[in-house]
């Protein structure tokens, strides 16, 4: 046995005092959780499926210095596959049986209702009406054809929400079709992950536009447009914003084109820009095409920076990194709003992007999509990530025209 762990993306707890990696099953096929002590930590980037029980210990007392025995070792392997987290037969069959199951349902239910927000329609407005504040000085609304909006949740991220959706309410409501590009917490570089299933909100059920994906599909493989399809299930990110979409059109429902976009890593660390590869033009030319005559709206579910100690940073960020923050941010709004998505890229590419942009994939994609595209910043903001103050998040919301 060559034990493989999954990608997967563990969190430091403090367990009995000591510091700890939490692990669980990113698409939460299983409910079990891990903790696994600092000193085994190393133990995980051993699980590469090329070592077997005897290798992994040798490996381990030879790396970091810590003796295992061989009882130990098969205990933690153990527990890693009942928790679903090793790349191999039993978690293959747990995900294909999650997949039939997803297909299967009416609709993706929405994962966050109840937890989130409220499940019930009527609460769940009166919240999302407190979020809109006064007008905002933007383009006349006809001219309006996408938004970057926030997928932070409401809790922290309300009052950005409502600035730009209100924004846009006029092109909301008079949209046929809306394409959303969110991020994929999940994924690896996946950059279409499609689905043909529907998207459920506490409002009633937006039906997705199964022609336009097939399209899309046919264009990227549809291998590659499906492989990880189950991380819809449940990913937050297209989830609030749809819950936007169906609340600013009074409940009404509108065809959806749920995007999942996976990380864009290669591009930042490698030599090929994203300009530069096919697979993206392939996927917006087919979309462009697909929606020529429609009246579409195109959403970017987008955060910023994720900066500070929760986030994987050694050091804690104050006053001073919040305003560098915002500073950065305010160069990727301009790029943003100037229609640039290779400047926006550029920007996050310089920084090495060690400020953790997950909207770097959706807006990219979406200013693609869109070009020639120029944008106006309506919100911005910066929220805790962490109950000490010395993590955050930042995020904004732009209409496109």
């Amino acid at each position: 046995m060559r034990p493989k762990l999954r990608q997967i993306q563990p969190h430091w707890i403090e367990q009995d005092g000591r510091p700890a990696l939490l692990l669980r099953d990113p698409l939460a096929l299983s409910d079990r959780m891990l903790a696994m002590p600092q000193a085994l930590a190393p133990l995980l980037a051993l699980c590469d499926g090329t070592r077997d029980e005897a290798a992994l210990c040798a490996s381990l007392e030879i790396r970091a210095g810590v003796r295992l025995s061989a009882n130990a070792l098969a205990n933690i392997l153990q527990q890693l596959d009942e928790a679903l987290l090793l790349d191999n037969e039993r978690f293959a069959a747990a995900r294909q049986a999650a997949v039939e199951q997803f297909r299967k349902a009416p609709a993706r239910a929405p994962a966050l209702a109840g937890s989130g927000y409220p499940d019930s329609g009527e609460a769940l407005a009166a919240i999302l009406e407190q979020c809109i504040g006064p007008a905002t000085d933007v383009p006349a609304p006809a001219t309006v054809r996408g938004l970057v909006s926030p997928h932070i949740d409401y809790q922290r991220g309300g009052a950005a929400y409502g600035q730009v959706w209100a924004a846009a309410a006029e092109a909301v409501q008079a949209a046929d079709v809306a394409v959303v590009f969110g991020t994929d917490h999940a994924g690896d570089f996946s950059l279409f992950t499609l689905t043909r299933q529907n998207y459920a909100t506490p409002f009633g059920v937006l039906p997705t536009d199964t022609e336009i994906v097939d399209a899309v599909a046919d264009a990227v493989g549809e291998d590659a447009a499906f492989r990880d399809e189950l991380h819809h299930r449940n990913e937050h990110s297209i989830e609030l914003v749809a819950v936007w979409l169906h609340h600013m059109r009074g409940g009404e429902p509108c065809p959806l084109v749920p995007i999942l976009s996976g990380s864009f890593e290669p591009f930042v660390s490698g030599d090929r820009t994203p300009r530069q590869d096919p697979h993206i033009a392939q996927g917006t030319d087919a979309l462009r095409e697909a929606l020529r005559g429609r009246s579409a709206l195109v959403i970017a579910a987008a955060d910023f920076a994720h900066t500070g100690p929760a986030f994987g940073d050694s050091t804690p960020a104050g006053l001073v990194e919040r305003a560098l923050a915002k500073k950065a941010d305010e160069a990727l709004m301009q790029a943003i709003c100037d229609g640039d998505a290779d400047a926006f890229f550029r920007l996050i590419q310089a920084e090495g992007d060690r400020r953790h942009i997950c909207g770097l994939p959706p807006i990219y994609l979406a200013l693609r999509l869109l070009e020639p595209v120029r944008g106006h910043v309506v919100a911005y903001d910066q929220a805790p990530a962490d109950t000490r103050g010395t993590s955050f998040v930042s995020f904004c919301g732009i209409v496109l025209e």
